[in-house]
């Protein structure tokens, strides 16, 4: 029996341990009995941290990885969590990410949910691109976005509101003091784009966005985005046209 109790920080497990492989296959397989199992033979395991180059993870990170949707992964975070594992244990700085990080960038709904169950943090900062709000609207992922803002995570930047469609807080931060500068409206006119909100691009472009604006993350311009968006954002994208606005030549 190997424990992980020891007084200080959580034990280390290098990547290729064959302790380490069988806790990260059955964590991504769902194989729910293994996993109790090595919980109970080995106390303290789910707070363990598996390391390898890129750094390391928990159990509980692994189950919020990229691409998500692992088997069981929901009671996966249950059972790890009743164990004692930290959903809010990280890496500190840039980029080193939470759990929660992880399954807002793979909109991961069910385990995001399970995880602000077992107290994560919803509004820790310093993801890869911010909150767990920020990362979820910043990938895409607008699930664990929605659920997100459903369980109290702030709104806290225009272009994040944008994103989102909700006008009452464009609006506010608009009209707010100090005003949004030109960066941050263009910014938020891409991501109102982006999420095919017509009015709230209306907004924003008459607050002087540049309709030709390109993100330095983006390869795209605002037009771009919305037509790979779907036809939903049809009303948006021949009203862009209208204004002006033209698809990047290296898109074409």
């Amino acid at each position: 029996m190997i424990g992980f109790m020891d007084i200080g920080e959580p034990m280390m497990l290098a990547g290729d341990d064959p302790l380490a492989i069988e806790l990260v296959l059955a964590i991504r397989g769902g194989d729910v009995a293994t996993l109790t199992r090595l919980i109970g033979e080995h106390p303290g395991i789910e707070r363990v941290r598996v390391g390898d180059r890129k750094g390391w993870r928990t159990p509980l990170h692994m189950v919020a990885d990229w691409p998500g949707y692992f088997p069981n992964g929901p009671r996966i975070v249950r059972i790890l969590a009743a164990a004692g594992a930290d959903p809010n244990d990280r890496e500190p700085g840039k980029g080193n990410e939470a759990p929660l990080h992880w399954a807002a960038s793979s909109d991961d709904e069910e385990v995001a949910a399970a995880l602000i169950d077992a107290g994560a943090d919803i509004t820790m900062p310093d993801g890869s691109i911010g909150t767990p709000l920020a990362n979820a609207i910043g990938y895409g992922c607008w699930s664990v976005a929605r659920l997100l803002v459903a369980r109290g995570a702030p709104i806290v930047s225009l272009w994040e509101a944008a994103a989102l469609g909700d006008r009452a807080r464009v609006d506010e931060l608009l009209d707010g003091d100090p005003p949004p500068s030109p960066e941050e409206i263009d910014h938020a006119f891409f991501q109102g784009c982006r999420g095919g909100h017509v009015r709230i691009v209306q907004a924003l472009v008459a607050r002087g966005a540049n309709l030709e604006y390109q993100p330095d993350y983006s390869g795209q311009t605002a037009i771009n985005v919305v037509g790979d968006s779907g036809t939903r954002h049809q009303a948006l994208l021949e009203w862009l046209r209208a204004q002006g606005a033209r698809k990047d030549q290296a898109t074409l």
